[in-house]
């Protein structure tokens, strides 16, 4: 008995010291990765000639804090208009990619028709297509429909996505079909069952698709920028760029732009962080 239990106390140590290995190998990477990020908001906060010192572990922490490098960023170019245009097109692309996502992921999981895994295997064959290929031919359609310099050309063509399809279809295919059975034996028709019972079983993949349709719609440029050539229309990525092209050199202001831009994101991962970790858990589970 006594050899057993000393088998266990060294199990234990072992593990515990292993996992103290990969938690501070994970805090060392997390220390890295965030490096950018802490030094962009240190710099916001310094004025130029703070700035401009070769870095050292001294002046990370700016002294003084100048707070008036935020307002006068945000005054030397329209960043309400900014804010604004990405706050609108994030919105509008998310909610109609999960709307046109959820019908197609799940005819594909559960509907069984002639050319269902051709369809599938054609819709994940457009993943592999660099999109800078389809920027020309998308220029010349636009430009037809008449929609350049219009929030049609931002909007319309990111309502619906080949990602959100095949990742809201791996969810669906973990739902037990006797759900279905069971509904239909008591009357229920294919639509109420799906927006009923079966989306409110996959919310965290619905979350998840969500989360980076906005990620990606905030942080849209080379798409903008070609597509759109009006102040009042440019985003916050597309209106950094120019905000730097104005300001040259002067980084605090530019770090203090920067700053303001990825607040949103992290505010909204900040409360959807649980639904997120969820949907990534669960994807592909059986």
């Amino acid at each position: 008995m006594q050899r057993y239990r000393v088998r266990a106390d060294v199990y234990l140590l072992r593990r515990g010291a292993g996992l103290l290995v990969v938690y501070a190998l994970l805090l060392v990477v997390a220390v890295i990765m965030a490096m950018p990020l802490l030094w962009m908001l240190s710099t916001s906060l310094k004025d130029l000639v703070q700035a401009l010192r070769v870095p050292t572990p001294a002046n990370w922490v700016p002294n003084p804090a100048f707070w008036d490098n935020f307002p006068t960023a945000w005054n030397a170019a329209p960043f309400a208009i900014y804010f604004w245009n990405s706050f609108f097109l994030a919105v509008t692309t998310t909610v109609g990619d999960v709307i046109t996502s959820i019908p197609a992921a799940y005819v594909l999981a559960k509907m069984k028709f002639l050319g269902r895994g051709f369809l599938l295997g054609l819709l994940l064959g457009t993943l592999m297509i660099p999109g800078q290929m389809l920027l020309v031919p998308s220029f010349i359609l636009i430009n037809r429909l008449g929609w350049y310099n219009t929030y049609w050309a931002l909007i319309i063509p990111w309502t619906a996505g080949v990602f959100g399809i095949f990742l809201l279809r791996q969810f669906f295919k973990t739902i037990p079909d006797e759900l279905w059975d069971s509904a239909r034996i008591d009357g229920c028709h294919r639509l109420r069952y799906i927006f009923q019972i079966a989306v409110p079983l996959v919310r965290p993949g619905i979350a998840t698709v969500a989360l980076f349709k906005f990620v990606g719609s905030w942080n849209a440029f080379l798409w903008v920028i070609i597509m759109t050539d009006k102040v009042g229309l440019r985003t916050v990525p597309v209106g950094l760029r120019f905000f730097m092209m104005d300001i040259g050199t002067d980084y605090p202001r530019l770090m203090a732009a920067a700053t303001m831009a990825i607040v949103p994101v992290l505010i909204l991962f900040v409360f959807a962080q649980r639904q997120f970790i969820q949907g990534i858990a669960r994807t592909g589970i059986k």
